[in-house]
């Protein structure tokens, strides 16, 4: 299953370290959520992910609500992305 959508890049406070994410649509996140697939900790499914040009395997990870896709400093510094930008994600899931 591949998608795409926009989302703000938001910075998780509850950490002193730096973690970002970008969270995926109510509505993509429920159908997501719905679709079977081998479970996980933390209800996460393996994805690849894209930003720009840039390229990555990681997870995303249901919170209850939506699911947040964690941005690398890697990814955030190639793509020039910081705290509030409103940035173009692409999404495929690999555990289906």
């Amino acid at each position: 299953m591949r998608i795409e959508f926009d989302s703000d890049v938001w910075r998780w406070a509850a950490r002193t370290d730096s973690w970002y994410f970008a969270s995926v649509p109510e509505e993509l996140s429920a159908e997501i959520h719905e679709l079977p697939a081998p479970p996980r900790g933390f209800s996460s499914l393996r994805v690849q992910a894209r930003i720009g040009a840039t390229r990555w395997r990681t997870s995303i990870f249901y919170n209850g609500s939506v699911y947040v896709l964690p941005l690398k400093r890697a990814v955030r510094e190639a793509e020039h992305v910081a705290e509030g930008d409103l940035i173009d994600v692409e999404l495929e899931i690999l555990d289906l």
